[in-house]
C-alpha cells in the first residue's frame, strides 16, 4: 500500500502522529491556553511528524524499519556455560 510516497506502516505512523497532535490541541484549548499558542504548537508538531515519517519512509523503505528494530534485539553472542542442553538433544 502506498499513499503520496509513504509505504506500509508509515501511513499508520503519520495518522497516529496527527491524531496525537489533534488531541494535544484540544487539551491545550480546553485547559485555557490561548488559541494562537495552541495553533502554533499543533502546526509545529504536525510539521515535525510529517518530516520525521517521510524521512523514515525514504531511509528504511517498506520493511527496513521493522528489520532495523528486530536487528537491535538480536544478541551479539550466546554464552552457554553447561552441556545439559546438548545432552537433551540426543534424547529426542
Amino acid at each position: 500500500m502506498e499513499f503520496k510516497g509513504l509505504k506500509a506502516q508509515y501511513i499508520g505512523y503519520l495518522a497516529a502522529g496527527l491524531g496525537i497532535t489533534l488531541i494535544g490541541f484540544a487539551i491545550g484549548y480546553v485547559i485555557g491556553m490561548p488559541m494562537y499558542l495552541c495553533l502554533i504548537i499543533a502546526v509545529v508538531l504536525a510539521t515535525a511528524d510529517f518530516v520525521l515519517v517521510f524521512h523514515l519512509s525514504a531511509t528504511y523503505g517498506e520493511h527496513g524499519l521493522m528489520k532495523k528494530m528486530a536487528q537491535n534485539q538480536v544478541p551479539g553472542s550466546i554464552i552457554i556455560r553447561t552441556r545439559k542442553i546438548f545432552y537433551n538433544l540426543n534424547k529426542s
